[in-house]
């Protein structure tokens, strides 16, 4: 395995969809170059703890673009299962989904469980320039925490030492 934090973000170009279901697009890793971007992949559409994390960053995108962020979820599932989950139950989020079908991403990403053709529940923060700053990845049946992905997006922002429970506005090391 190799190492990802603190590496150029492996580039793609894919299909998705917006966050109210009501547009396809191409979504591109250059799109949010100048930005901060925080990029997670979930296992599937139409599961269990999947909408909680979607909505729960959906929930929270005004702090993510106060803190200049921008947010992005990938799956394995085609932007039409995207489209319906949106329309048929998730329903509208704040984001858009990107669909990697082809499973390149998760593998460039290092999240892919080639046996089950899903994503791990990985998350990667990137900055403005495009290199990795964060990552974290871990099993199926756990969510992540909004609020502590958030903490570690200003602490990255923030520019100093930050220590163990660092939080904006507190002093740097």
């Amino acid at each position: 395995m190799k190492r990802i934090v603190g590496q150029q973000a492996p580039s793609f170009k894919i299909n998705g969809v917006t966050g109210d279901g009501k547009e396809f697009l191409e979504i591109n890793l250059d799109d949010y170059k100048g930005k901060w971007l925080v990029m997670f992949f979930y296992p599937l559409d139409f599961t269990f703890v999947c909408p909680t994390e979607i909505t729960g960053f959906s929930k929270r995108i005004e702090e993510f673009k106060k803190a200049g962020a921008e947010v992005l979820a990938l799956s394995t599932d085609s932007q039409y299962s995207h489209q319906a989950w949106i329309q048929n139950g998730l329903g509208e989020i704040k984001y858009p989904i990107g669909s990697d079908i082809t499973k390149k991403v998760a593998k460039d990403y290092g999240v892919l469980i080639e046996e089950e053709g899903i994503a791990l529940r990985g998350l990667f923060v990137i900055d403005p320039e495009g290199v990795i700053k964060y990552s974290v990845v871990h099993d199926l049946n756990v969510g992540r925490s909004v609020g502590e992905t958030l903490r570690v997006l200003e602490a990255l922002q923030s520019g100093g030492l930050c220590a163990m429970d660092w939080e904006k506005g507190d002093k740097h090391l």
